[in-house]
């Protein structure tokens, strides 16, 4: 385990005789631990950052008392797949994943991290997490405290920062393979045996000294900020499966990838990947997941490489599709990276003359701007690929919706009102102070409903992630999903079938804990580490993604928050009270499972 900071005094023990003192009593919640056991009523009781019972306690003393009669109280959520990999040398709040109800993440998905790195490879590190994650570079430079080149030197230094929550980490394909071959490793050239030999103990090594898994990426989706695919995308079969093999003969660790055809770029590449995928679970014995979504190109596709997973266990193999809770939806806005009106050559005349946000608001709302870009024609080709985005391009509104129907599309909007289907969306972009957004789903919403993402957190080797906190500043922002999965699939949903609410709460807490291998968290029994939710479950509600510019070098990234959740504690500390950071600090590097 890594090490955790001084724990703050604790009140003197009672003399003898005298009923004993907890840190910690939350008294009388509606507890759902994370087992899959209904719901009960119960006292929750903590002490030295563990759960010591879940009963009644009646009577009993507690340094501090939390009363949670007719609220919710699950464990903290799990997050395995996000990109806070640079974030995480300068800040300590982690948001907006912390504000989620999160208290442990796993970072270095994808293929892409910061080591191994050799010192005058640190902008092209940062470039590839640029291009694949869509996380300013600038920002990067400037905010990263760089101090490691051995990726056991990395965790050292993360070893010595505390966060609002935990922190796990894998170590990444692509900077291994740049680390040992140089510019060979980065443009894809085939390896070496003496390339393979070197990067397997490079693996071994950053495993051993405590990173959760090894990640690679294969989609051709997945490139540096100069074009180039990540490196490990081409990667031959003998040295994936030597990497794989320094987890098995380590008997730990996670192999993670988002493999070929994730896209949709090829129909036929999936059913290969998990065909590997499955030989080298068995030879190896380690668990391999990978992402997984619907494709508009084979919208079918993903049922069949669900099936191939489940066949695969069959054959020995630890095989588990990662799926998301919602649709993959871009974020259309006046201050967002893509906008449905960039093509607008009035549109463009706007933005070229950088304006501050507010004069750039102002001018939007002047007739004589709103009648140059809304009479725009377009020429016929342009026409007709408009029309087909207007029918897929849907309001946001306030609060979110991520599973409109037809009617909420810009094309039905327009039809019912009146308007153009660019009125609409000029309009909408100019709601709350112009920072309204459209969404535009891209994957999981090829039937223009969540059946298909419904159907996949129900199969019995999906696990749920790909919310990609830290990442994909300007478009998206899906590091909420742990609200969504409790806001729409267990209490809102009108177009289908809820979700039990004991079994989402699992889903994305013991299940995601124990793929990893954190057998200490993700459920609420004595002897668990104490990260808690205490939530207003009827209250609870997803805010509007916002646009800000508080990223280092004054990078900008699309947050989004909640209301709802009443407190959050990490090891029996709360970091969050009704949505405000208390300062409290008790996250920690979590070196390998446990």
């Amino acid at each position: 385990p890594g090490v955790r900071p001084p724990r703050a005094t604790r009140p003197a023990r009672p003399a003898p005789g005298e009923p004993d003192m907890h840190d910690l009593i939350i008294r009388g919640g509606t507890v759902v631990d994370g087992t899959g056991a209904a719901a009960r009523t119960a006292d929750v009781t903590v002490s030295d950052g563990r759960i010591t019972g879940v009963g009644r306690h009646a009577g009993e003393a507690a340094a501090r008392t939390i009363d949670a009669d007719g609220l919710l109280v699950t464990p903290g959520w799990v997050d395995i797949h996000t990109h806070y990999d640079g974030q995480a040398t300068w800040d300590d709040v982690l948001a907006p994943s912390s504000w989620h109800g999160v208290t442990t993440l796993v970072t270095g998905n994808c293929g892409v991290g910061f080591a191994p790195a050799r010192p005058d490879r640190h902008e092209w590190l940062i470039g590839l997490m640029e291009g694949v994650e869509d996380i300013p570079g600038s920002a990067l430079s400037e905010g990263m405290t760089w101090g490691w080149e051995s990726f056991p030197e990395y965790l050292d230094v993360l070893g010595q920062r505390r966060w609002t929550v935990d922190v796990g980490t894998q170590i990444a394909h692509g900077a291994v393979r740049a680390y040992v071959m140089g510019e060979r490793g980065a443009r894809n050239e085939p390896a070496t045996p003496e390339d393979i030999a070197a990067m397997k103990q490079l693996v071994k090594e950053a495993v051993a000294a405590g990173a959760l898994g090894f990640s690679t990426s294969r989609t051709i989706a997945h490139r540096a900020i100069d074009g180039e695919p990540v490196p490990g995308t081409y990667a031959a079969e003998d040295e994936l499966f030597a990497i794989g093999a320094a987890l098995g003969e380590l008997g730990t660790g996670v192999f993670e990838l988002a493999p070929a055809g994730t896209a949709g770029e090829d129909v036929i590449a999936p059913h290969a990947e998990v065909e590997w995928m499955t030989r080298l679970s068995a030879a190896i014995g380690r668990p391999v997941t990978f992402a997984m979504v619907q494709v508009e190109a084979a919208p079918s596709l993903w049922r069949e490489l669900l099936d191939a997973s489940l066949a695969a266990v069959d054959a020995g193999a630890d095989i588990w599709p990662q799926v998301a809770g919602r649709g993959f939806g871009l974020l259309s806005g006046h201050f967002t990276t893509f906008c449905l009106l960039d093509q607008i050559p009035a549109y463009q005349a706007l933005k070229a003359r950088n304006l501050a946000p507010d004069a750039l608001v102002a001018a939007l709302r002047t007739d004589e701007v709103r009648r140059a870009v809304c009479s725009w024609a377009p020429d016929p080709d342009t026409a007709a690929r408009m029309e087909a985005a207007f029918a897929t391009t849907y309001t946001l509104g306030d609060p979110p919706e991520y599973e409109p129907g037809p009617e909420r599309s810009l094309a039905g909007m327009a039809a019912a009102s009146g308007r153009s289907p660019v009125e609409v969306a000029y309009d909408a972009m100019l709601a709350d102070d112009g920072r309204g957004l459209l969404y535009v789903p891209i994957l999981n919403y090829c039937d223009g409903d969540l059946h298909p993402t419904r159907e996949m957190l129900l199969h019995p080797r999906s696990a749920a992630g790909l919310g990609d906190g830290g990442a994909h500043c300007g478009v998206i922002c899906d590091a909420s999903q742990p609200t969504f999965m409790l806001t729409h699939w267990t209490r809102d949903r009108t177009r289908g079938e809820r979700l039990p609410l004991e079994w989402v709460v699992k889903k994305q807490t013991l299940d995601t804990a124990r793929l990893y291998g954190l057998t200490d968290r993700g459920t609420l029994t004595p002897g668990a580490l104490a990260d808690c939710n205490v939530i207003d479950y009827e209250r609870l509600q997803l805010t509007n993604p916002r646009v800000v510019a508080d990223l280092p070098a004054g990078g900008r990234r699309l947050l989004q928050g909640a209301v709802g959740y009443r407190t959050t504690i990490k090891s029996g500390v709360a970091t969050f009270e009704d949505g405000e950071d208390t300062g409290a600090r008790p996250g920690a590097l979590v070196r390998g499972a446990r």
